[in-house]
């Protein structure tokens, strides 16, 4: 499941709080992490909120 539902599912968030919520943790988790892991960071949430919305697991690098 994308984080975005499971922001809405578990935490009984409107999408426009989901997507807000992930936008404060991509900006927080990118804040903390040493520059050379910028990049990475940065790709990992590219790739969630390229996911977003898909609902098909076996692209879903969280569940690896």
């Amino acid at each position: 499941m994308d984080l975005l539902q499971e922001l809405k599912d578990k935490a009984g968030l409107t999408n426009e709080q989901a997507v807000k919520t992930f936008e404060i943790l991509k900006e927080y988790v990118s804040g903390k992490v040493p520059s050379f892991l910028a990049g990475t960071v940065e790709k990992w949430f590219n790739d969630i909120e390229k996911r977003a919305g898909e609902s098909n697991k076996e692209n879903d690098f969280l569940e690896h």
